[in-house]
This record gives structure tokens, C-alpha cells and sequence, in this order.
């Protein structure tokens, strides 16, 4: 008997718990007499009930809701929104805005179907009604959802004018009505609603602020609501924010405005200025050769980048472009001091002088490595020589590069290459072609490198090198398994600048750092770019040499450092530390 009653229990409960539900989609699938007090407290019940995480029952629900709309409710779904609308707030804080949006996006789709037409224009009377109670904080709802309202239902001043007065209207209650939503907008200016205000003077056209109100708001950041008033005000007042935008260093957005409302003859040299300052930015991140592609072979803004290279020290740079676009009379013109550099650099490194010192103190030079030899790798039988050599050493330094990606939003590009080298050799290996040609060799010659027991693989920061090395060759299983890794960075974690920085401390010289942001995609690579690439990798070997107790090179005594227990491995995503 106990065991029946329980069952029987059971039942009662599955059976209400299915009622329940019918009711619900029942009452989803036709709402021709569902009240919009119980619509929302079922869509608060499935919202609530609902195993997912927050925001997928969100986005479900919104296409739910979009979807019954066209369910027949009544007298149709812009008044029933409205009625809704009376209702969020009394289901509570937490959920009145999402649900708020819920309501108003859906009915996005609705305004070109012809059947709900008539509902639309009726219930634009009562959307203003709804406004107006909003604004007389008697129905609580943020002031984004009051500018949705607006949007949504194409809310103009008749429409406040007839919730106000009545239908029967005259110009005199028009002005009121306008004065009415003014004092309102004060209020927002007061509480420093200064979005929600723009929102408001710019629908009604109502005249109320000076330029005052333009600095105001540009002070307190809501720049895209302060060209919004802007525009409204007229021409005047847009001249006045691009000068403003000039004066606070804003020129991507004064170049915007000056385009979007053809006032190049007022503002002729804005243009110029924000491709300057876009050079500029490009400088200090070091990426010239996208600085060089952006300036287009335009003399003036070419020009401009020399003299970044040379204010930088980038002597180099300097030379490279004055050759490339025939700009030596422009270094002349410079002044003495800025010339006598120009002219010392070129000097130094003519065949003339030794290459020892052609490159200063401050950075170490790949001579100084004694590194024999630098291998470019592009072909299959160079692959298989090369992996011969590696095979047979017991340290290598790994790094690799790839071309930067500076548009927000955007994926990495693809790691171009990877450089592997001993102390005495450099490889650098072009992974774009090699992959190509033949992505199996590739893949089983990089395992042979990557899973051996019997080399240990330095790097830098080498957790991220990997990630992006199988974002994007995922097909290949050679960068998601290895062995013997080693990660410098780990073993001094309180140094700064980089790579760098590290070699500053231990080598006595740290790295030109100038071509990291290069087109590494480019082929042929420029000699320096190789350079560059190979020192990354075969400078983490002298390191290592450092670290272990051999400081090779005469330079910072007494940095060692326990290192073994840092090695780490990683086989079919288990990893486990390895001890020597």
C-alpha cells in the first residue's frame, strides 16, 4: 500500500507538471484569450524553470516570443506589447529590462506586415501614454527602454501632444506638449542623463542648449550623442565639434565627420593629420611595414614616417625608405643634427668600416652569438636536411612569427614561420608554403622534433606560440603534442620587457625589438627580418647556457636558477612534469 500511495503520488506530480506545461504552449499557441498579465508570468515561469545558462534562455525565449506575437493576440501585438509592458516591472528588478527588450525587439519584424497595420497606428496613442507615465516615474522602466518605446512605435510630438490633450488638437497644444518634454529633459540633464536627453531633443526638436551643452558632453565621454546634437543643431554647431575634436587630438573621429558632411574646403588639412597620426601610432607600436603600406607611396606621408624612423633611432628604416622612394634630399633638409645621424649611420655601415659595430651597443648582435649560419626553409628536401640536423642536438630555441591583425574583431593571421635553432645554426622554416606542398611531411617531421624525449625545446612565452601554432594548422598533430619544453619566461618572472629585457639582464644586451611587427607574410623575407627571427631562437639557447652555470659570454654572474622542474610535456591533452 505505501509503495502504491507513493507511486501514485508520483504520478499526481508528473501528471500537474505536464498539465502545466500544456497550458503553457496552449497558451503560447494562441493568444487570442490570454491576458498579457498571464502572458508574462508564464514567460517568467519558462525563463525561470529553464536548465540552460542565462543567456541562451534569453535568446530561446526571444524567438519564442517573436513567434507568438504572430499568435493572435489581441487586439493585436502592438497594443498587447504595450499591456505587457504595464506588467514587466511587477515581476521584479531582475528581469523588467530583459524581458522589456524581449518585447520591443520582436516586434522589429512586424511593422511591414500590412495585417497588423491598423494595431500599429492605435497603438502608437498608447505607447505615448506609456512614455508619459514612464517619465512621471508612475511605471518604473530604464530610460533605455523609453528610448526604445520611441523607436519602436515611431513616436512623434502629435503623438505626446494627443496622450497629453486629447485628439482634437490645435499648434498651442503642440508648443505645450514640447515645453512639457523639455522640463523633462532638464531633468535628465540634472541627473546627467545626458544620453537619454539627446534621445529626447533631437526627436522633438526641442531648442534648449548652447554650445555649453556640447562640451559638456564631449567631457563626459558620450561622443557619438554629442555629434548626434551636433548635426541636429547644423552646420555651425558640427564645425565647432570637429574643432574641438582637433584641439583634444580626436582625429579619427573630426576626419569622420569632416567625410560625412563634405567639409574639406573648411577643413582641408584634417585628412592629412589623421593619416599622420595613424603612421604615428603604427611607429610607436613598431610596425613599420604596415606604417609603409598605409602611407601609400604618398611623398608628404612618407616623408613624415623617415622622420619618425629617425626620432625612433631607426637608422635602418631611415636608409631603407630614403633608398625605396628616392627621399635623401628630404633627410638633407632635416637640420644638422638630424642630418650628422643619417649621415654617421650610413658611414658606419658602409663596406668600409667593420660590420662588427654596425650595430650599437645596446642590442645584441647575432655576431656577437657566433651563429655560423641562418637556413631558409621552404622546400620538402630542405625540411628533411634540416630535421636531420636538429635530430641529432640535445638544446634548441623555438619561436615563431606571424603577420599582425590591428582590426578589433578580427582573427590572427596564420603563424607564417618557425624558427628552430641550435647555438651555432639557425632554421627558419616557412610554414605557409611548406604546408602547402605537403602538410603529412610537415606534420610528421615537426612531430619528430616536437615529441622528442631526447631534445629539449626552449621558448619564450612558448604557450602562446603553440596556441597559435594550432589555431592555425589544427589538421596537424605536431604542435599539440610534445615533450621536454621549456619555458624561459617561467624561470625569472619578475623580469620586464620581454625577451628583451631578459637578455638585457643576463646577456648585457637586449634585442632590437623594431622588426617584430614586420609583413611577415612577405616573400622573399629582407635579410634583416631573418636576422631578427633567428636571433629570437638562438638567443633562448645562450640563455639556457647561462642559467645552467656556463655563463659563456663574461656578463651577469650569480643568475642561477633551478630550471629542471619547469620542463613539461604534454601527450593527448594530459600534461605531466618531467624531472631530470
Amino acid at each position: 500500500m505505501g509503495c502504491s500511495k507513493t507511486q501514485t503520488q508520483e504520478d499526481s506530480e508528473f501528471n500537474q507538471c505536464n498539465e502545466e506545461r500544456s497550458l503553457c504552449l496552449h497558451s503560447f499557441s494562441d493568444l487570442s484569450h490570454v491576458s498579457a498579465a498571464t502572458f508574462m508570468y508564464l514567460l517568467k515561469d519558462c525563463y525561470l524553470y529553464g536548465t540552460d545558462k542565462a543567456t541562451p534562455k534569453f535568446k530561446i525565449l526571444q524567438l519564442q516570443v517573436k513567434r507568438v506575437l504572430n499568435n493572435d493576440p489581441q487586439p493585436g501585438p502592438f497594443t498587447y506589447v504595450v499591456q505587457c509592458m504595464y506588467i514587466v516591472p511587477l515581476l521584479g528588478k531582475t528581469h523588467a529590462e530583459g524581458f522589456s527588450h524581449m518585447l520591443i525587439s520582436s516586434l522589429r519584424h512586424l511593422k511591414s506586415v500590412e495585417s497588423v497595420q491598423k494595431d500599429f497606428l492605435d497603438a502608437k496613442h498608447l505607447a505615448a501614454r506609456l512614455i508619459l507615465d514612464i517619465v512621471a516615474s508612475i511605471v518604473p522602466h530604464e530610460e533605455r527602454i523609453l528610448i526604445k518605446l520611441l523607436e519602436a512605435y515611431d513616436i512623434e510630438l502629435r503623438d505626446m501632444a494627443d496622450a497629453l490633450y486629447g485628439s482634437e488638437l490645435g499648434d498651442e497644444d503642440l508648443v505645450k506638449a514640447k515645453e512639457h518634454l523639455k522640463q523633462y529633459v532638464q531633468c535628465l540633464m540634472e541627473s546627467e542623463s545626458y544620453v537619454t536627453a539627446v534621445n529626447l531633443i533631437t526627436r522633438f526638436s526641442i531648442q534648449c542648449y548652447d554650445e555649453s551643452f556640447l562640451t559638456k558632453l564631449i567631457e563626459n565621454n558620450h561622443l557619438e550623442a554629442a555629434e548626434k546634437w551636433a548635426v541636429f543643431m547644423g552646420n555651425e554647431m558640427i564645425c565647432l565639434i570637429i574643432q574641438t575634436y582637433l584641439d583634444i587630438k580626436m582625429l579619427k573621429r573630426a576626419n569622420e565627420l569632416v567625410k560625412q558632411h563634405d567639409l574639406t574646403e573648411k577643413f582641408p588639412d584634417v585628412n592629412y593629420l589623421y593619416k599622420e597620426s595613424v603612421l604615428k601610432k603604427l611607429a610607436e607600436k613598431g610596425c613599420w611595414d604596415i606604417a609603409e603600406v598605409r602611407a601609400k607611396k604618398e611623398t608628404k606621408l612618407m616623408e613624415y614616417l623617415v622622420y619618425l624612423a629617425m626620432e625612433a633611432g631607426y637608422m635602418e628604416k631611415v636608409e631603407e625608405l630614403c633608398q625605396r622612394y628616392s627621399l635623401e634630399g628630404y633627410v638633407n633638409s632635416l637640420g644638422n643634427h638630424k642630418h650628422q645621424r643619417y649621415l654617421s649611420y650610413i658611414n658606419i655601415c658602409s663596406p668600409a668600416v667593420p660590420e662588427e659595430i654596425c650595430c650599437g651597443s645596446d642590442y645584441l648582435d647575432l655576431k656577437e652569438l657566433i651563429l655560423e649560419d641562418i637556413i631558409w626553409v621552404d622546400e620538402i628536401d630542405g625540411l628533411l636536411n634540416s630535421i636531420s640536423y636538429i635530430e641529432a642536438c640535445k638544446i634548441i630555441g623555438v619561436d615563431c612569427e606571424w603577420k599582425p591583425n590591428f582590426e578589433k574583431g578580427s582573427k590572427p593571421n596564420k603563424v607564417s614561420i618557425i624558427q628552430i635553432a641550435s647555438d651555432k645554426k639557425a632554421f627558419i622554416f616557412d610554414l605557409i608554403k611548406l604546408y602547402e606542398d605537403d602538410p603529412k611531411v610537415l606534420d610528421s617531421c615537426f612531430r619528430r622534433i616536437m615529441c622528442s624525449s631526447n631534445i629539449l625545446k626552449l621558448g619564450y612565452n612558448l604557450q602562446c606560440d603553440l596556441h597559435q601554432l594550432s589555431q592555425s594548422y589544427g589538421e596537424l598533430k605536431c604542435f599539440q603534442s610534445y615533450e621536454m619544453l621549456l619555458d624561459i619566461q617561467k624561470l625569472f618572472k619578475g623580469t620586464t620587457g620581454g625577451l628583451s629585457g631578459l637578455s638585457k639582464k643576463i646577456l648585457g644586451a637586449g634585442l632590437n625589438k623594431t622588426r617584430r611587427n614586420s609583413n611577415w607574410e612577405q616573400r622573399p623575407l629582407t635579410q634583416n627580418q631573418k636576422e631578427y627571427a633567428a636571433l629570437d631562437a638562438v638567443v633562448l639557447v645562450h640563455i639556457f647556457h647561462h642559467v645552467k652555470g656556463q655563463p659563456q659570454f663574461g656578463v651577469t654572474e650569480g643568475c642561477k636558477v633551478e630550471w629542471k622542474s619547469h620542463i613539461v610535456s604534454r601527450v593527448k591533452n594530459s600534461r605531466s612534469t618531467l624531472r631530470f
